[in-house]
């Protein structure tokens, strides 16, 4: 733990680190894997998944735009090394639950989702979301960094939309208890703010 705090952690505790917030991100997957083995997913275990995954998916994206206001506010930057593992954990889970949602909602058939999207414009703002998280996994190796340069980063400021589109989403989903959705509106909104506040006094 004192690794965690430190300014630079030598490199065995950084790979420490890495493996224990993989297999912490790993958590939720494999916990859905035993409760659908032994059927405890509840009355409506499809929409239990989906809202397990959705969640999940939001946790890991604001734990992931968390990095660098840290950098920003501490002036450490070693944590930044966790960006990419943690950016594609999110991908995965949201790629869960996107798949949930075509496959055992609506068993693929596009006529029947067309009308969804219609009818709720929050699958709409929850798909929109997951579009642009898909040309940020497919460049997040080396390579696509070295090929792009400044593209790169240009593109990877999509994440701020996504995470936008995604709180939104959560907060059309939930019809009673909002406290929830708007607790990780709330976080996003700090972590912004940290962002502008910063970028402003650059600017100054």
């Amino acid at each position: 733990m004192l690794a965690f705090f430190s300014a630079t952690p030598k490199k065995t505790c950084i790979r420490a680190i890495k493996l224990s917030i993989f297999a912490l991100c790993l958590i939720p997957f494999i916990r859905l894997i035993l409760l659908g083995i032994n059927d405890n997913l509840g009355a409506n275990p499809i929409e239990f998944i989906e809202r397990s995954t959705g969640f999940w998916a939001l946790f890991i994206l604001l734990a992931t735009l968390s990095l660098t206001p840290v950098r920003l506010l501490t002036g450490r930057v070693w944590q930044l090394q966790l960006r990419r593992m943690l950016g594609l954990f999110m991908f995965f889970y949201a790629c869960l639950h996107v798949s949930i949602y075509l496959w055992l909602d609506f068993s693929f058939d596009m006529n029947e989702i067309a009308k969804d999207i219609v009818q709720h414009p929050r699958i709409l703002v929850g798909l929109a979301a997951f579009m642009l998280t898909i040309p940020l996994a497919l460049t997040s190796s080396n390579a696509a960094i070295a090929l792009l340069r400044e593209k790169w980063k240009k593109l990877h400021q999509l994440i701020y939309l996504v995470a936008i589109f995604a709180v939104v989403h959560f907060l059309w989903l939930v019809k009673l208890d909002i406290r929830e959705p708007l607790f990780f509106a709330s976080v996003l909104a700090i972590l912004l703010g940290i962002r502008i506040y910063f970028k402003y006094h650059q600017l100054r």
